[in-house]
């Protein structure tokens, strides 16, 4: 069988996401993600847990986070756990672990998750159940079945 690197979280961002551009012009987004869970503790008190994941998003999705994400937005985000390294400053070596966001999802209600300073975009209409029905009767009824 083969491995699987697959994370998938569903949390609040704890800030804006921060989008720099490579020397090739690539967007790069990184973004703070949290996820909490709630349980109760033995003598049956609420007790809440976060945790903290970095998603770096690249090219056109870095772009998309920048423009309709920002702090305390929901959003699911995909992709496989990597884990870099590099040296600091003082020469020491450094290592991150963050998942590469493939797939990123909305999931704020209408409204809730874009930039303020943007029109509402309208929404899209609905057809009702009369508009489908009556496209069907100007379809011919000479079908070969």
């Amino acid at each position: 069988m083969s491995s699987l690197n697959k994370a998938m979280i569903i949390g609040r961002l704890g800030q804006d996401p921060e989008v720099r551009y490579t020397q090739s012009n690539t967007a790069v987004a990184t973004l703070n993600v949290a996820t909490s869970e709630r349980y109760k503790d033995r003598n049956g008190e609420l007790q809440e847990s976060t945790e903290w994941h970095r998603i770096v998003a690249w090219g056109r999705l870095a772009e998309i986070c920048q423009e309709y994400l920002k702090k305390g937005s929901l959003a699911y985000f995909e992709g496989p756990i990597q884990t870099r390294e590099w040296e600091d400053k003082d020469g020491q070596k450094r290592y991150t672990t963050e998942i590469k966001a493939l797939n990123m999802q909305m999931l704020d209600s209408r409204g809730g998750g874009g930039p303020s300073n943007s029109p509402s975009k309208p929404a899209k209409k609905q057809a009702t159940t009369a508009e489908i029905d009556d496209s069907f009767d100007d379809m011919d009824d000479d079908l070969p079945f």
